[in-house]
């Protein structure tokens, strides 16, 4: 197993641990410039579902709750296309530059599980 650090211009370290030939996960650790974004994005949705669950509980209107729920998924779509784009611009960039292919599959297996 052996470990890479990169820096780059836009303020990020990627921690690599890279297992080769056991068919492992690529696993990094890894803080982009949109992290607090995408933090402060996840707890207004969580929010914001916790009240879509009491409309239910206290028996809002269908149309209310269906127009909420559209509002979460919303967030969501947006808070995921804005970690792809992070991930395309600071992890894919280094894994083609390393020629991981790993990294790339994982990233075809992302986009097709986001799609769905």
């Amino acid at each position: 197993m052996s470990e890479h650090v990169h820096e780059h211009e836009h303020e990020h370290i990627h921690e690599h641990e890279h297992e080769h030939g056991h068919g492992h996960a690529h696993p990094h650790v890894h803080s982009h410039e949109h992290t607090a974004a995408v933090l402060n994005r996840l707890a207004r949705a969580s929010g914001h579902l916790e009240a879509v669950r009491r409309m239910v509980a206290d028996g809002r209107d269908c149309s209310e709750v269906l127009i909420q729920l559209a509002a979460v998924r919303s967030a969501l779509a947006s808070t995921s296309k804005l970690i792809l784009k992070d991930h395309m611009e600071h992890c894919i960039v280094d894994a083609i530059e390393e020629h991981d292919e790993t990294a790339l599959k994982e990233l075809e297996r992302a986009i097709d599980s986001l799609l769905k």
